[in-house]
Order: structure tokens, then sequence, then C-alpha cells
């Protein structure tokens, strides 16, 4: 068969499981892994032991037995006990994985009786793997590292290995066209806000883990300024850039560039969180920088979902 003859849900026509794993490998955009950051983590039994949970969640696994195969959509409620076995006189790495069996493909497991889905672990992987093997239509979801004679696993053996098929990403740009005359403070070896009035409120995603920032500001100067500038997003600072001109004495203008990947702590998340620039004059420095009606603030943002 080429060209499959019927497209999903003409009326009349007969679909294979096939053409329904085709609609989520479209929908998944090809991608595979969980969905949403919490799906499907692995914890330590609450009593630590043998074995480790995995919560509740969903995600789309890409079949790898033969070309085409499609994409399997699977999902787990309430969390599930995968059991660790323990290890002798050597250590050992394991990898749970969350893994599909389908006898159309490969195995002779029979849907009415048997999982096809399921939670597996792979013993004795590489200390570095992050795949499974190949051949294996599964997603990886964790690497236990087992000291020798051990059959407990604690959290600090479990290495997460879950990657969102479609991480969210929502991209803002907040403009503010001309600022009130101020000059920035001359308080050497002090981080002050400045422009005050390039503060701006900042509604933070739910699903965020991290926040990319690059900002535009375009200043007048004088007198070969030493000053070093930063963001600050909530109680976070980010990387300090520094502007030095040896050689101009006169009147001039420049645009500071700042960009930043900080991370979204979890109490931060839905929240409302004000963005600003601060400044920090290099001591034994004397010059002007200024922001008039002419500067324009240009802030950059854009969100990012990843795993928690």
């Amino acid at each position: 068969m080429t060209l499959a003859p019927a497209p999903l849900l003409t009326n009349g026509a007969t679909h294979s499981a096939q053409t329904f794993r085709m609609m989520v490998r479209d929908l998944a955009r090809g991608s595979e892994g969980i969905t949403e950051s919490t799906d499907l983590k692995v914890t330590p039994l609450t009593v630590p032991a043998g074995g480790v949970l995995v919560s509740d969640g969903s995600g789309v696994i890409r079949g790898r037995a033969v070309p085409w195969q499609g994409h399997y959509s699977a999902y787990n409620i309430g969390t599930e006990q995968v059991s660790i076995a323990p290890t002798g006189a050597t250590p050992r790495v394991d990898m749970v994985v969350l893994r599909v069996l389908d006898p159309e493909y490969e195995g002779n497991r029979n849907p009415k009786t048997d999982k096809i889905v399921f939670f597996e672990v792979v013993s004795g992987v590489s200390a570095t793997a992050t795949t499974p093997p190949p051949g294996y239509t599964a997603i990886p979801l964790a690497r236990i590292h087992l000291p020798a004679n051990t059959g407990t696993v604690t959290a600090a053996m479990i290495q997460d290995l879950r990657k969102i098929a479609n991480p969210r990403r929502e991209r803002r740009l907040q403009v503010i066209r001309g600022l009130p005359y101020s000059t920035v403070p001359m308080q050497p070896d002090r981080w002050t806000m400045w422009p005050a009035e390039a503060r701006v409120a900042v509604d933070v995603p739910p699903w965020a883990v991290a926040v990319n920032i690059v900002t535009s500001l375009g200043v007048r100067f004088n007198n070969n300024p030493h000053c070093r500038f930063w963001h600050k997003f909530g109680g976070t600072a980010g990387l300090e850039i520094t502007m030095d001109t040896d050689a101009v004495t006169g009147w001039s203008r420049d645009t500071l560039v700042l960009a930043d990947t900080l991370p979204i702590p979890a109490a931060m998340r839905g929240t409302t969180q004000y963005l600003s620039i601060e400044s920090n004059p290099v001591a034994g420095s004397v010059f002007t920088i200024d922001v008039n009606g002419g500067s324009n603030c240009v802030y950059d943002i854009e969100f990012v979902e990843g795993t928690q």
C-alpha cells in the first residue's frame, strides 16, 4: 500500500489502527515524550525500598519496529509501583522506560488480555545513557544509579530523563517608547533600579520553568562612562554587563543590550513579577548616562516549559 485509501473519519470507510497512530504522529508533530511537566515522574517509594513510583500523566511514543509505524498515546492514572532488582557486589545502572509492545509488529501479546503498554526496567545500561536500547518503542523516564550491595532506591539515585514532546513557549514584547529624563544614580558599587520608569509587570505562566529575556535600552552618555547593568526579574538578578567607553568625551548615543536565561522557581509560577534594569557605577568614574523622550526600552520575553 502506498497512499492510504481513505482519510481518517471518512464516512463509510474502515480505518486501520495505523491510521489512528499516524494521526497521533501528526498531532505530536513527529515528537515523542511526556505531555506536561509533571507527567510520569519517577520518585522513590514513600518508604524507600526496592522499587520506585511512577506518577500519573501521559505521553506519546514513536514506533520503532518498522518505518511509518506511527505514534502511540499512553496514559497512567494514579501512581504505579515498579520493582528494581537489588545489586550484588558491583554497582549497576538501570533505566525506567514507558514501553509499547504491539503484536502487529513484534512479540505475541494479546491486546485482550495482556498489557501492550507498560513500565519496564532496562537493567545494566551505561551510566550516561539517555535513550532506550535501539529498536525499543519506548520513551525514557529515569536512570537509577544503584551502588553495590543495595536493595533500596533513594531520591539521590534517580536521574530524571523525561522530555516534553512539545514544550509550550510563550513570547511577549513589551515596548516603552520614550522615557522621562533621568540619569544613572552616581552611587558607586551599589545596585539601583534605573530607569525607574522602565519597570514592568509580567504575568508568569503556571507551566514555565525558565524565561529568556533580551532587553534593548537606548541611552545617551558622555565622559567615558564605566558602569555595570543587569536584569532583575522578581528577586533574581541576571548576568552583569559593563558599559566602558574609553574614547568618548562628548555626548553620544548607544543601545545597551542585556540577555539572560533565568530559572522560574515554583513559587513564581502563576504570579505577577516585576522586570527591571539595575545600574551600578564603577567607583572612581565620573560620567553621565541618561534616558529621555528619545530613548526606547524593549523587553523581549519568552517563557519556556520543561520538566518539574
